[in-house]
């Protein structure tokens, strides 16, 4: 089967400094990926390459198969991958359901009002603020936004990069099942670049663990709390529940 997304010995940087070293992952359809790491590991830097904001000093992207290596921003949007930066980067003065219109720039105007809907099965409390300027919302309530818009035209990969950040721990939760949730039903297949490994390693299908730019395990989530050295260097505080 041909991945949704495939990155072979990729390498990253910026200026004279190399971040990421040869880096090879894969995403299945309705899979999710965490890479996993302390600040400076390198987790930034790799989905900012994929999503095309960095330009590869090595290795190949691909996504269903394609050589996307190279492409501007636009062009890799228009083979069906979406980035939620961190950040979020809404439009805060700006209603919640024109931030959703937005996301669907690329749709057919007459199939936006359906999609948005289905969106909101996902994100009911989204269709309660429908109106509200996004600025307006709390800290979760913007994520959820941030990720319902990047989920409006159909990506076959989702890419969020510290979706965690700023969150409270049941807000955070309930963000990451819904992502999973989604990953399940429309059988997208997501990339999570995230510092807290507890709460991505619970909706995980297999994780990447990377240090200074260079993978020091991958497995599924019991593979790699199975690993005194992985858990007590990197993962350590994920099995109490606390942030890594």
């Amino acid at each position: 089967m041909t991945a949704l997304l495939e990155l072979d010995r990729v390498t990253l940087g910026y200026g004279k400094i190399v971040v990421v070293h040869e880096l090879s992952l894969r995403l299945d359809a309705g899979r999710i990926v965490s890479v996993l790491g302390p600040n400076g590991a390198g987790k930034t830097t790799t989905v900012r390459g994929v999503a095309g904001l960095l330009p590869l000093r090595g290795g190949e992207v691909r996504l269903g198969g394609k050589r996307v290596s190279g492409f501007p921003p636009h062009r890799i949007v228009a083979e069906r991958l979406a980035y939620v930066p961190q950040g979020r980067e809404l439009f805060a003065d700006m209603s919640v359901r024109d931030n959703l219109r937005l996301g669907g720039f690329t749709m057919r105007r007459r199939d936006v009002p359906a999609r948005m809907e289905e969106l909101f099965e996902f994100f009911p409390r989204l269709r309660e603020r429908a109106g509200q300027t996004a600025g307006s919302l709390s800290g979760g309530e913007q994520q959820m936004l941030a990720i319902a818009r990047a989920l409006m035209p159909r990506p076959t990969v989702l890419m969020l990069d510290e979706p965690s950040a700023g969150l409270a721990p049941r807000t955070m939760r309930h963000v990451f099942d819904i992502v999973a949730d989604v990953a399940r039903s429309e059988g997208a297949a997501v990339l999570i670049a995230e510092q807290n490994a507890h709460q991505a390693l619970r909706v995980t299908d297999h994780a990447y663990v990377l240090n200074t730019g260079v993978i020091e395990a991958s497995g599924p989530p019991a593979e790699l709390l199975a690993d005194d050295r992985i858990r007590a260097a990197y993962l350590g505080e994920a099995v109490e529940g606390g942030p890594v």
